[in-house]
């Protein structure tokens, strides 16, 4: 009989593809505390606030797996390691927030928003971070600082 092993923690940064410095730095220190607690990181595998988040998670030694909405793993940022071309467009959000057991917002537009509201109908944790306010049961953390303890919190539970 194989050894079971416990699976991945699989932690889910969103925002928007094109962001300034402060939240691509943000992004950067979120990915880079996902992978030093052994999680791995879910994005939406392009640029912005995905690939700051990648880049941190990937320099700290994690895994990084990036949903694409196109068919060409080759659009992936260069810090997804394991690329997953979904030809979904859009719809791909829900695959972002299905595979993640938390969820970090990052600042975000239209596509951040569709995914905190997916993740909340779903009941995974939305911890945001300069982003949308439309639902109280966004754990919101004004610092770096925050972000750390409340996903600390969140991977505790799991």
């Amino acid at each position: 009989m194989p050894e079971t092993r416990k699976p991945f923690i699989r932690v889910g940064v969103i925002g928007a593809a094109m962001c300034g410095q402060d939240l691509y730095q943000a992004a950067y220190m979120v990915g880079r505390h996902v992978a030093e607690r052994g999680a791995v990181l879910v994005c939406g595998g392009l640029g912005g606030v995905m690939e700051g988040a990648s880049k941190g998670a990937f320099e700290a030694g994690g895994l990084t797996v990036g949903i694409l909405p196109g068919s060409d793993p080759a659009d992936a940022n260069p810090y997804v390691r394991l690329p997953i071309p979904t030809g979904l467009g859009h719809a791909r959000n829900i695959l972002v927030v299905q595979t993640s057991q938390a969820v970090i917002a990052v600042g975000g537009k239209m596509g951040t928003l569709s995914e905190i509201a997916i993740a909340l109908k779903l009941g995974i944790p939305v911890i945001g971070y300069a982003t949308w306010d439309v639902d109280p049961a966004i754990r919101k953390a004004r610092s770096m600082e925050e972000i750390s303890k409340r996903l600390d919190e969140e991977i505790n539970r799991l």
